[in-house]
């Protein structure tokens, strides 16, 4: 039996590595998503057949958590709309890192503090090194997700969350002294592993690893967020890795694994996007609602209100029409109409194509599935580095709710909170139409000099109503 629930093991693994690789492009995507799953269900059978003949195994509550996480989990996955998909996922995760600290908590008891060790568990310092790692990390993800689902809802209100951004230098001296005491009390129960622990320690070490995972994203900002996403999802997978150490849960140390990788390698490429490292984002903080957005007109100069009959002027006489989407076309739920004004231009003769910026909406990939859910051509979304050449040589350049990866401020302004970070260059369009609710700042909480450039023109509204619109006045044409 043993032979077979290797075998079964290793087609798991097999199709959670194949269903990986499909995530690497918009077009197999979603055959990725199934075939990883189908791995995970054949990993979940492999496993109940492993521990079927364990004589303190209870099925009524495994057949119970089956049901419970399939009544908790499918509703949300089914219903969420699109803009609220990466608080989704920061949820999701968060779980994730919750229930392994929560395995690591119930092998320390039923160990009676590692003192009683099984001898499928060995060796012993796997389940001691692996429970306590994994209770730290998976304590610290559960609840950094549950403070970056918070944010991303904007269920934190503004002033509170721009005090805490505020007070980033008292977080993270506050994190050293809980990752010093997290550490110290698992230093002392591994040292007493065969002696025992009293029960009271291991709740510390959760509990000060759950206060460090609040505190550690309580300071972020608003446009570092993605990052700070991927990071926790990391940090979910590492954790799940230790937890299959101390379980010696084969198909837990290679899923673990792989999400720990592959979450790792998005963090540093999201990271270098911004043009900033992992610790500058996760200890130094920016966004967030940090810096006030001026008054319209203030300073900056004069914003120029446009409106859709001018737009679709301008676009239906280009030969070149760029669209730069951001959260706010997300929030108006704007793609499907987005791309019918596509197929407008484009059967006037306009080559329309999709500038991607790798951080843009709340969360990887973010832009690239609201667009694919319309059925957008993947070739005619480009990411940053191939379109950003293009505007230049761009007529019209259309801006849907992407503040902060649009701001020259990021390429001009060294006093910029953003500055260094790469932006896509729209303000080297030869006009730029803006469509924006009001002139309130991006998620960042910083004035974007574009909307006030000579070339630009504001069109406000809801973004779906704004582009219906515009569409009417195309066919008018």
């Amino acid at each position: 039996m043993n032979y077979l629930v290797n075998v079964l093991y290793i087609v798991a693994f097999a199709l959670f590595i194949l269903g990986l690789s499909g995530l690497t492009g918009p077009k197999t995507a979603v055959r990725g998503n199934w075939i990883a799953a189908t791995g995970m269900g054949i990993a979940v059978v492999a496993t109940l057949i492993k521990v079927r003949d364990t004589a303190s195994i209870n099925w009524i509550l495994i057949i119970a958590g089956l049901v419970i996480g399939v009544v908790l989990g499918v509703p949300p996955a089914k219903k969420t709309k699109m803009t609220a998909m990466p608080q989704l996922v920061a949820l999701f995760n968060g779980v994730g890192g919750g229930t392994v600290a929560l395995i690591a908590w119930a092998e320390f008891i039923e160990t009676d503090g590692f003192s009683v060790f099984k001898p499928e568990q060995s060796p012993t310092v796997a389940l001691v090194v692996g429970s306590l790692f994994a209770a730290i990390i998976g304590s610290v993800s559960f609840w950094g997700s549950l403070v970056a689902f918070l944010k991303l809802q904007e269920s934190i209100p503004k002033n509170v969350e721009k005090s805490l951004v505020k007070s980033a230098k008292f977080f993270q001296a506050a994190n050293i002294v809980l990752l010093l005491g997290a550490v110290a009390a698992a230093v002392y129960i591994g040292l007493h592993a065969g002696t025992g622990s009293p029960d009271w320690l291991i709740v510390l070490v959760l509990v000060l690893a759950g206060v460090m995972g609040l505190f550690v994203v309580f300071p972020i900002g608003g446009a570092d967020m993605p990052v700070v996403i991927s990071l926790l999802n990391a940090l979910t997978g590492l954790s799940a890795a230790a937890a299959g150490l101390a379980l010696n849960n084969t198909a837990m140390i290679v899923a673990g694994m792989i999400v720990g990788a592959s979450g790792s390698i998005l963090t540093n490429l999201m990271a270098v996007a911004m043009n900033r490292s992992i610790p500058a984002i996760v200890f130094g903080s920016f966004g967030g609602g940090g810096a006030e957005g001026g008054p319209a007109g203030g300073e900056q100069g004069t914003v120029k209100a446009t409106s859709a009959a001018d737009a679709a002027i301008q676009m239906a006489y280009a030969n070149q029409v760029i669209v730069v989407p951001g959260y706010g076309l997300a929030v108006a739920q704007a793609q499907h109409t987005v791309k019918e004004m596509a197929e407008i231009l484009e059967s006037k003769g306009v080559e329309v194509k999709y500038a991607i910026h790798p951080v843009a909406g709340r969360m990887p990939g973010h832009m690239n599935v609201l667009l694919a859910e319309a059925d957008v051509a993947y070739d005619a979304m480009k990411e940053m580095d191939d379109i950003n050449g293009e505007f230049a040589r761009t007529d019209v350049t259309l801006v849907i709710g992407a503040n902060d990866v649009t701001n020259p401020a990021a390429r001009n302004d060294p006093s910029s909170p953003i500055h260094g970070m790469p932006i896509l260059n729209v303000d080297q369009s030869r006009s730029v139409i803006v469509l924006k609710r009001s002139m309130s700042s991006g998620y960042a909480g910083i004035e974007n000099p574009l909307f006030f450039a000579e070339q630009t023109s504001m069109l406000f509204g809801d973004a779906k109503k704004s582009v219906s619109e515009v569409i009417e006045e195309l066919k008018a044409l």
